[in-house]
């Protein structure tokens, strides 16, 4: 398993607003050079953003969001890209991409319906809200919610209790719960006994 959390007091404040002036961030495009070019290229910019987030569903690991502080935008979907998430009493959720004049779009969308369902995302997103570490847990945005001195002491519990079953059994569940959220019954199904057949012989001496 894989924990990301932040070094400071704020796990991402999201977009750096310099990417709206003219000048852009040193070394970076500015949304309005990265809008000049053609589709392909933008297509391709955004794509290459997305894959710093999508790399986290695609792992053959769990990972766990620590957030503390705020996830705004970016921040946000980054947490969402994760398995689970883990957040102290203070810390705060908001989508602001569409009050940018933008949208989410770093892979959050998906996660954040599932979790909350779409008139609670759309709600969340068309709002730009903020959504308190209460109010995430009762959504089902969070897992849970400890005071920011315990917040050590739940990641070293989270850790041990999610490395306590064999790793490979745990993967393969973690992809059929992937899977689940797409797949017909008929295959879910068939995925299962797949998987099963893989564990009985992996234990079998």
């Amino acid at each position: 398993m894989v924990v990301l959390r932040a070094e400071g007091p704020t796990f991402s404040a999201g977009l750096d607003r310099r990417a709206f002036t003219p000048s852009g961030i040193p070394g970076e495009l500015s949304l309005a050079q990265l809008a000049g070019r053609s589709d392909e290229a933008v297509d391709a910019a955004i794509a290459g953003f997305q894959q710093g987030f999508r790399c986290w569903r695609e792992a053959g690991f769990v990972s766990v969001a620590v957030v503390q502080g705020q996830a705004i935008g970016a921040g946000f979907q980054l947490a969402l890209a994760c398995d689970l998430r883990l957040a102290t009493e203070d810390a705060v959720f908001e989508m602001r991409e569409p009050q940018l004049g933008l949208v989410p779009d770093l892979g959050g969308t998906g996660p954040l319906v599932t979790a909350v369902g779409y008139p609670r995302a759309l709600e969340i997103c068309a709002t730009g809200r903020s959504v308190t570490a209460a109010q995430a847990l009762d959504w089902g945005l969070v897992q849970e919610v400890v005071l920011s001195g315990d917040v050590d002491q739940a990641v070293a519990r989270w850790v041990a209790a999610l490395t306590t079953a064999p790793a490979a059994a745990v993967r393969a569940t973690r992809a059929l719960l992937q899977q689940a959220l797409t797949a017909d019954s008929d295959s879910q199904l068939a995925a299962e006994r797949a998987a099963q057949r893989l564990r009985l012989r992996a234990l079998s001496p």
